[in-house]
């Protein structure tokens, strides 16, 4: 696997597993330890947050790809766990309701 060769490359990886962390450790205080609940306060802050990493990511990720043609596997992988965040949030918000 391709280490991304540009800093905007570099940036959509970190910013990546900046998202998949808050992402996954979240999910690990709710639901493996118990320690917190989607229903506190801090899961309205949190989600923005990552939602608003995850959007960066994309961003510099196509922006990498497009304009300096970085088409390393992490770059493209930051892409599609971009697209995929905006598809949940659309289905998200079309079909659940809380």
């Amino acid at each position: 696997m391709e280490i991304p060769k540009t800093n905007l490359g570099k940036w959509s990886m970190i910013l990546n597993i900046l998202f998949l962390i808050i992402i996954s450790l979240s999910i690990i205080l709710v639901i493996v330890l118990k320690i917190l609940s989607f229903d506190d306060h801090w899961w309205d802050v949190t989600v923005p947050i990552a939602f608003l990493i995850s959007m960066a990511s994309l961003i510099t990720g196509i922006i990498a790809v497009k304009k300096y043609k970085d088409n390393s596997f992490f770059v493209i992988f930051s892409i599609i766990i971009g697209i995929f965040t905006i598809i949940f949030l659309i289905t998200h918000s079309l079909f659940i309701s809380d």
